[in-house]
């Protein structure tokens, strides 16, 4: 698989998938959003496979969304700017809903999005100097990409409102303490680790790990999948738009 935003590589049953922006921090911007959805699509029909490891070129895991897009102009049909409005949600969806084990290999930071992608997979490694933030409060932006249910599964509800309200940022063993990581390893190791632990995975029969994941998936979506998700979209593209009406005001008045 050949992709412009990804690094894909495949060695056995496992696969590693870089996010590979290094320039930019590896922050998300739409073609990558497509391209991991194409990645797990494929995932879906792809019975070799067993370990799928996400983690980032260079310096960083991720910056988060790439903010840079924001300010473009979106399509005037506004069915089809809720549908673009969407996208991190069935991104986010899309590494949720693997059959495969995922892993994150965090290194350097995961900030905002970059972090809502780790907490999608299902162990998340980091480095002892790694360290996060979930800023989109403070950017005037409610947290999206049906973060929230998931964020409150690993940490529990009233950190994760700490977390997204107050959006200082934390360490990686403040994160191995509140249940955002589940393994901090020597900073520069954190690949390295998440394929000796995709190693001890893949060394057990393939469809007893399937179904002990299946089971897993269930029991997570009686606690995710509530009325606090149906119009995260919505909310996203409603603040966007406020942000757009407020920019058009201020522009009017400084004429």
């Amino acid at each position: 698989m050949s992709y412009e935003t990804l690094n894909v590589d495949q060695d056995g049953a496992v696969m590693t998938v870089a996010f590979n922006r290094p320039d930019k921090r590896n922050a998300i911007n739409r073609q990558m959003h497509i391209e991991v959805q194409d990645v797990c699509l494929k995932l879906a029909t792809d019975f070799e496979t067993r370990v799928v490891i996400f983690t980032g070129e260079g310096a960083c895991f991720s910056a988060g969304a790439d903010t840079k897009e924001w300010g473009q102009p979106g399509p005037d049909n506004e069915l089809e700017l809720r549908y673009q409005s969407g996208i991190g949600s069935r991104s986010s969806n899309a590494i949720d809903a693997l059959n495969q084990i995922s892993i994150a290999a965090i290194n350097g930071y995961a900030v905002g999005g970059g972090a809502v992608w780790a907490v999608c997979c299902d162990f998340r490694i980091g480095g002892e100097g790694a360290w996060f933030s979930i800023p989109e409060v403070e950017l005037g932006i409610p947290l999206s990409w049906n973060a929230l249910p998931r964020l409150a599964r690993e940490v529990g509800h009233a950190r994760a409102l700490e977390m997204t309200v107050v959006c200082d940022r934390f360490d990686a063993q403040q994160a191995l303490d509140w249940g955002l990581l589940t393994h901090v390893v020597p900073t520069g190791t954190e690949l390295a680790a998440a394929r000796e632990l995709a190693a001890k995975i893949t060394r057990h029969p393939p469809l007893p790990v399937a179904l002990t994941k299946a089971s897993m998936k269930a029991i997570k979506r009686q606690t995710e999948q509530g009325e606090v998700a149906y119009s995260d979209g919505d909310l996203l593209l409603y603040s966007r738009l406020l942000q757009q009406r407020a920019r058009r005001r201020s522009k009017q008045s400084e004429a």
